[in-house]
């Protein structure tokens, strides 16, 4: 690569670049920061640093490996939105293994498309329509608690928490919801074992005791998963029901139960979309409502503006599915929200071949890096208020506020893998930001620390406390 003009820091034995990188972010995010939301310099110091030294892409190494930043807009539109095939979704072991295993993001061929058929029927059109009562109903249900909070500060990241899990618990799998959350608590706590468990000194063929607990969990995981399976399968035999559900999890068995072998799905197949559909919607969704009442408690002519469309729309009734698409300036806000936390803090691919990619050669194996925030974060992009927040930027739309350059929002990716969640998680968010508005102002409480860290999604450290004040 350096034959070509590619550079970057020097390789460093045996870790590569990773020791200056965990350097340079302790450095930068040191737990409090002041309240800012160009929050790319904090995040990745090192891409900031290396960009200036190194040029729009360079090569970084991570051990022995090494892998391609790439923020030049156009190389990334030609990476993620390719369909041929040269650049694949990065293989990854350890624990985003056990945690997704081989679902949706990290299949490829034949089998990503038969999963992504699945997913793309349970999350738009009609499917998710029927969505609509049970985020309304959790929502609601969140509020009622939210009455013994009233003039008092409340931390709004768990509560979202908690009502996410419910509406992905009732959604994915309806008439099985207790198993269901059952499940979910299950995979809460496996990630976070497994997140401590990474930061940890590893003694080569020596379990953790964190290995050895997220084993347990995930056979447990496997277990009450083909549990449920079997019962809706015993339902169908005998007659009991005439389907397998109209859930997501029902789409997921009559898939596995195809008569064509091309489109039928395996049980591992169901297991890690369970998964998938976990963390996609609840971690997405927790994460973009709990980033969008900061940005609204700080910006309290944004939130009386959002307020304004919510009464003038529904007033106090409950909001409607077929009015949901006319919140638009809260539809902006979350477009904005999105930009400046956008969940995942790097777009990974392969190249799968021997290719051209911006009159480069990239050899096949190598690791291709896109860093959403720092796209996000471009003035040439966005302008010089780049670092500010501002959702009048998508008020026509997001073609006119990425200027016909959509590869320069990439909250939810781009191209043909592109979340399949995105829709879910926004009509989500706006039902509840919808119903919280039409029942209180809140303010930033003084115990709010800023701190930005990333476990899977970008995520608030220390929560989000806000000050509820009942209209």
């Amino acid at each position: 690569m350096k034959s070509q003009g590619i550079r970057g820091p020097p390789y460093k034995f045996p870790n590569g670049n990773e020791t200056e990188i965990r350097d340079m972010e302790m450095k930068s995010n040191t737990g409090h920061i002041e309240l800012r939301h160009d929050i790319f310099s904090i995040m990745q110091p090192h891409l900031q640093s290396w960009i200036k030294l190194y040029g729009r892409n360079f090569l970084i190494w991570h051990g022995s490996e090494p892998e391609l930043i790439v923020t030049d807009v156009d190389m990334i539109k030609e990476i993620l939105n390719n369909k041929e095939g040269a650049y694949v979704q990065r293989k990854f072991g350890g624990p985003l293994l056990d945690l997704f295993g081989n679902g949706l993001p990290f299949s490829e061929g034949q089998k990503w498309s038969k999963l992504r058929k699945v997913a793309d029927y349970a999350f738009h059109g009609q499917s998710l329509k029927e969505m609509i009562p049970a985020m309304i109903g959790s929502a609601e249900a969140m509020l009622k608690t939210w009455k013994s909070y009233e003039g008092k500060e409340i931390e709004v990241y768990e509560q979202f928490k908690l009502m996410s899990a419910e509406i992905i618990s009732k959604t994915a799998f309806g008439s099985s919801y207790l198993e269901g959350k059952h499940i979910f608590q299950m995979l809460d706590k496996l990630t976070r074992i497994i997140y401590m468990d990474h930061r940890k000194t590893k003694i080569p063929g020596i379990k953790t005791s964190g290995e050895i607990e997220s084993g347990k969990l995930r056979e447990a995981l496997r277990d009450s998963i083909m549990l449920m399976l079997k019962k809706r399968e015993d339902n169908v035999k005998t007659g009991q029901t005439e389907s397998y559900g109209g859930d997501f999890l029902g789409s997921l068995l009559k898939a596995h139960h195809d008569a064509d072998v091309k489109t039928r799905i395996s049980v591992d197949d169901i297991i890690d979309e369970c998964k998938t559909f976990y963390f996609a919607a609840h971690e997405t969704t927790t994460n973009l409502l709990s980033w969008s009442v900061l940005l609204l408690a700080s910006h309290p002519e944004w939130q009386e503006k959002a307020r304004q469309e919510v009464l003038e729309l529904y007033g106090q009734e409950t909001p409607k599915t077929e009015s949901i698409s006319r919140l638009h300036i809260v539809g902006m806000i979350l477009s904005e929200t999105l930009r400046l936390y956008s969940p995942v803090i790097y777009l990974v691919r392969t190249a799968a071949r021997n290719t051209r990619l911006g009159g480069l050669t990239i050899p096949a194996g190598l690791g291709l890096y896109v860093p959403p925030l720092f796209v996000h974060n471009s003035c040439e992009l966005w302008g010089d208020d780049a670092h500010l927040f501002k959702p009048e930027r998508f008020a026509e739309g997001m073609a006119k506020a990425t200027r016909d350059q959509l590869m320069s929002y990439l909250a939810f990716g781009f191209g043909p893998r592109k979340c399949v969640g995105n829709n879910f998680a926004t009509t989500e968010a706006k039902i509840t930001l919808a119903m919280i508005l039409q029942r209180y102002k809140f303010t930033l409480s003084p115990n709010y620390i800023h701190s930005p860290t990333v476990v899977l999604n970008l995520q608030p450290k220390h929560g989000v406390q806000v000050i509820l004040s009942p209209l």
